[in-house]
């Protein structure tokens, strides 16, 4: 089953819409989608190598776009949007913690969390509700994103078609590794 999901995930990384939906995914991964984007970009830039740049330019932009949407419901929203996904998550101390740091750190935050598997969501709605300010914010997470994604393009440009035998030999252990990153990250949540 995974084998025949990776090969249509490879697939459709090659279809002419395969872009907007990397974009879409990075959006709402930025503000309030627990999956991150590198499920996307990571079998498209195995699919197409050759624009391993755009595509993680493509993560970045959109990203970061998510990241602002999801300061503005941390700021302005908090209570009515952003609040039961915290609850969702059982993250309320989390958040709480969250701005308290925010308020002493500021981007330095941003800088560290937008490289971990510590969903980004949380980072920017705490920031939002933190009252960061948006231009030092809107800095941060296009640093922080841009070297994660364009990092990831970077070595699978450049190791690619060994990364990709690794993984079509290994797909379940590798499933089960990023599984267990994107739990890690949930559980980091709640020691940060």
């Amino acid at each position: 089953m995974l084998d025949r999901l990776y090969a249509r995930t490879l697939r459709l990384s090659a279809s002419r819409h395969a872009p907007l939906w990397l974009a879409l995914v990075a959006f709402a991964e930025a503000s309030f989608f627990p999956l991150p984007p590198d499920l996307l970009l990571i079998p498209m830039v195995l699919a197409q190598r050759d624009r391993a740049w755009r595509l993680a330019m493509i993560c970045t932009a959109a990203s970061v776009c998510g990241a602002v949407a999801g300061w503005y419901v941390g700021a302005f929203v908090l209570e009515y949007a952003a609040m039961p996904i915290v609850r969702f998550y059982h993250a309320q101390a989390t958040l709480a913690g969250l701005q308290a740091r925010f308020r002493e750190w500021g981007v330095w935050i941003i800088l560290i969390k937008g490289l971990t598997p510590i969903p980004f969501k949380f980072v920017t709605i705490a920031s939002g509700a933190a009252h960061l300010s948006l231009a030092p914010f809107l800095v941060a997470c296009a640093i922080t994103r841009g070297v994660r994604f364009f990092l990831v393009a970077a070595l699978l440009r450049r190791f690619g078609a060994p990364v990709q035998a690794f993984i079509e030999r290994r797909l379940p252990l590798v499933a089960g590794a990023f599984a267990a990153a994107i739990v890690a990250g949930f559980v980091a949540l709640k020691y940060i």
